[in-house]
């Protein structure tokens, strides 16, 4: 959902509600990413609000609690609380944030806001953590929330984040760079991992955000989703991720400099066609719903996201009206599918 006003953000949630769309998510890129998602939640009845992400790193968990308590209340329970640690490079250079160790600030991130949504309306105890430490002694008591535990969502790319969200999380949102065919080579270590937890499978709702380009002209979807993967590849952080799917390489002729990764024209021609289709799915509908098929065999759930790197205005107006067409395809098919 990106933030507009008012009119067109309520047009575009009432036309998702009716297109067949469960939910929708709101990134935090620079603000928080609440605000879009209770301006949603108050035009729409059914669709699920749920940031995606909101960064633990920047701010409080306690602001976090009571932002996801707020957005809960405004949609009558219809929130999910989508939390990611980001990378050094993004908490520290760009909001300025103190390093941490991204692992162990989240997971007490989460425990943390588990605790103000439990107890906030009944008194808080003293909390001392390795990030977080208060005595919460200027409190008030706060009106009960409308739910004493909102499902939070964790965001993982890599193995040890993934396994945080499959020990902790409610649900385990994974990278748009986890194509279908990656994230079933995952699912041997992602039923070690809730096993190693004892949890079942039911207990954590596995969402996936699959970069689509839908265009009948597959080489122009392919052209236009270039950018996109080349700014992902570019990221020191995620070298090992492009390392194990063959394209390590790529990935470090496409790094670039901190600050510079607003601009990733120098770069982008060492993505060839071939990295660009194992990470989007390209062509017509008919061709990506065939695409993204196999994350069935993994997934609960799927948040189909378009390139944007390096894209106008009215090409990106026309690969997000695509999803609407997608959704609106996938729900007729099922619903042939049906026994009457």
């Amino acid at each position: 959902m990106p933030t507009l006003n008012a009119p067109i953000m309520a047009g575009i949630g009432q036309q998702m509600e009716q297109t067949g769309f469960e939910g929708c998510f709101s990134l935090q890129i620079y603000g928080p990413p609440f605000v879009p998602m209770a301006a949603t939640a108050a035009v729409t009845t059914t669709l699920k609000v749920s940031t995606g992400i909101a960064i633990a790193g920047t701010r409080s968990p306690l602001e976090t609690a009571y932002a996801a308590m707020d957005v809960d209340r405004i949609s009558d329970g219809r929130f999910i609380l989508g939390l990611g640690s980001s990378i050094h490079s993004c908490v520290t250079e760009m909001y300025g944030e103190p390093q941490r160790k991204l692992l162990s600030h989240l997971r007490e991130t989460v425990k943390v806001v588990r605790y103000v949504i439990a107890n906030a309306h009944k008194g808080l105890d003293p909390i001392k953590g390795e990030y977080f430490s208060a005595d919460f002694g200027e409190m008030m008591i706060t009106a009960p929330p409308v739910r004493e535990h909102i499902p939070i969502w964790i965001a993982a790319l890599q193995d040890k984040m993934t396994e945080l969200a499959l020990e902790v999380g409610d649900g385990l949102m994974v990278h748009a760079l986890w194509s279908a065919d990656y994230a079933k080579t995952k699912l041997p270590f992602i039923e070690a991992a809730l096993s190693r937890h004892g949890r079942a499978r039911a207990d954590v709702e596995i969402n996936a955000w699959p970069w689509i380009a839908i265009n009948d002209d597959k080489q122009q979807a392919i052209d236009d989703s270039r950018a996109t993967v080349a700014a992902y590849s570019g990221y020191k952080e995620y070298e090992p991720f492009f390392e194990a799917i063959g394209f390590g390489d790529e990935a470090r002729a496409c790094q670039l400099a901190l600050g510079e990764h607003g601009d990733v024209s120098s770069v982008i021609g060492n993505v060839s066609d071939a990295m660009v289709e194992a990470l989007v799915a390209c062509g017509s509908v008919s061709d990506v719903l065939e695409r993204i098929e196999p994350y069935w065999d993994v997934v609960d759930s799927l948040c189909p996201m378009t390139p944007y790197r390096d894209l106008t205005m009215e090409q990106m107006t026309t690969y997000n009206a695509a999803l609407y067409t997608l959704v609106a395809t996938a729900r007729a098919r099922a619903a042939e599918r049906e026994p009457a």
